[in-house]
């Protein structure tokens, strides 16, 4: 009995060991390129997110990109109250786009307001439906890809509808060795729990 006890936390030393190594590279997985019907840019970075979109678009991997719009920060329109223009994250990823030579015809941007992933994930859904979409690449950040998929393939379900993970490349994240940056730890410690909360059906 005693060598068993043993060989049992041996074994969860060294599957602790294992999640732990990993947990990088599994938050970040993504999905071989393909060429695909649109670019699906979901909100929360300036321009991180919509170079890799615009990157992608100009290697030929889709024709169109969709830009999403997030809930804006309060103290923003206090900002304007005082006659000061701030601009949003979503206009920014849209001048980015455009700036670079995204022309107006290849650009989707939804009017609608997101609060979280999952709506996004509804919005992609709608737009599938809407233009026929049969394969979509999702562009977010590294470690945000995981939370993606699960909510996108939950609401795309039943749809079959093709969708492929891209991490931004211009996301200085490093899956590998995650625990080395107090970046990547902040980004995990916040994104981890995200997970859980959508795994068990509360993000969405």
């Amino acid at each position: 009995m005693r060598r068993l006890v043993v060989v049992v936390i041996a074994l969860a030393i060294v599957g602790g060991g294992v999640t732990f190594l990993e947990l990088g590279r599994y938050m970040a997985a993504e999905d071989p390129l393909e060429t695909a019907d649109a670019i699906f840019v979901f909100a929360g970075t300036r321009v991180e997110r919509p170079l890799e979109a615009i990157d992608l678009y100009r290697a030929g991997y889709a024709p169109r990109i969709v830009v999403t719009r997030a809930v804006a920060e309060q103290a923003m329109f206090m900002a304007e109250g005082r006659g000061v223009r701030v601009a949003s994250d979503y206009e920014l990823n849209r001048e980015v786009l455009q700036q670079l030579g995204l022309p107006e015809s290849a650009l989707i941007a939804p009017e609608r307001i997101h609060d979280n992933t999952a709506q996004e994930a509804e919005t992609l859904r709608v737009l599938a439906t809407q233009y026929h979409w049969r394969k979509v690449i999702l562009v977010s950040s590294k470690y945000h890809l995981r939370r993606v998929a699960l909510a996108c393939r939950r609401e795309m379900k039943g749809t079959g509808v093709q969708l492929i993970r891209r991490g931004s490349r211009y996301d200085l994240s490093t899956p590998d060795r995650w625990w080395r940056r107090r970046s990547d730890i902040r980004w995990l410690l916040s994104e981890v729990p995200k997970l859980a909360a959508y795994t068990l059906g509360l993000g969405a």
